[in-house]
């Protein structure tokens, strides 16, 4: 079951990250956790080999609560990626965190509900898989962001012009739906700087699989709880965000050529599970 190494990077996002690329290659990959929410999109930037996996579908079908997180994560380190790069669209929690912010987090708060959060659960794998039982392993998750991919990312960023903040809260809700009031200003109460959809279990799974994560939050509208009239719309939330794709787009391709090579890393994601037998073979 093992895939030829096509890549060592990957960025999980929409189509307007790749499709205006020359040859790309789009390669199907089978995980034990089944399908990943597409096929993988290989192609070369800044002189490195990159996976683009639209996190949604390439139709943005399939909503936050039921991405296949295990499949995709599994499936880019399958075709050799070790870093990755999160863009996503988030709600601002602050008032100075307003449409068009990007925030490059350093920690995390989950308040999803469903969702399958680790490959450690005791659960055998499928025969077709070899059928071994992967150990019950505590990960270390207290800094749940790479530390080298914020630094990159960030440097990028303001190379293009973007003052992106450093640092700050993600937290994490079910969705499909957008908080209510009392949510938002609950969430604002904490101390918490954006509030997203998909980013958990996405930077648990990563950390799971020895891969670097960084997310690039892109702020898409001020969450219900910090605006007055009638609250947040899927409409607007894609209007900002298309309005900023081509300047994520570069600052992404930036860090790209940036990150540092495979074989040099040496940050606290590749030493997650370092003493532990993990019962299972990572791919």
């Amino acid at each position: 079951m093992a895939t030829k190494a096509f890549a060592d990077i990957g960025v999980i996002g929409g189509s307007g990250f790749y499709s205006f690329l020359e040859d790309v290659t789009e390669v199907s990959v089978d995980t034990p956790y089944g399908s990943p929410s597409d096929a993988l999109f290989l192609g070369e930037v800044a002189g490195r080999r990159v996976a683009f996996l639209p996190r949604h579908g390439r139709g943005h079908t399939v909503p936050p609560h039921r991405i296949n997180y295990r499949a995709n994560l599994w499936a880019l380190r399958s075709v050799g990626v070790r870093q990755v790069l999160g863009p996503c669209a988030v709600g601002g929690l602050r008032a100075e965190h307003g449409p068009g912010t990007l925030v490059v987090p350093d920690q995390l708060v989950d308040r999803t509900k469903t969702r399958v959060q680790t490959y450690f659960d005791g659960e055998p794998l499928p025969e077709a898989w070899g059928g071994a039982v992967p150990k019950v392993v505590h990960t270390t998750f207290a800094d749940p962001y790479c530390p080298d991919g914020r630094r990159v990312a960030l440097k990028a960023a303001r190379g293009k012009g973007w003052d992106a903040v450093d640092g700050g809260t993600m937290v994490v809700v079910e969705g499909p739906r957008f908080s209510t009031r009392a949510e938002s200003r609950m969430h604002a109460a904490a101390g918490w700087s954006v509030v997203g959809m998909t980013g958990h279990p996405e930077a648990v799974l990563a950390r799971e699989l020895g891969l670097c994560y960084t997310s690039l939050a892109l702020v898409t509208d001020l969450d219900a709880g910090t605006e007055t009239g009638e609250g947040v719309s899927h409409t607007e939330v894609m209007r900002v965000f298309r309005a900023n794709l081509g300047r994520l787009r570069e600052v992404l391709f930036d860090a790209v050529g940036a990150l540092p090579d495979t074989a040099d890393r040496d940050c606290l994601c590749t030493h997650a599970h370092d003493g532990w037998d993990l019962g299972i073979e990572l791919p």
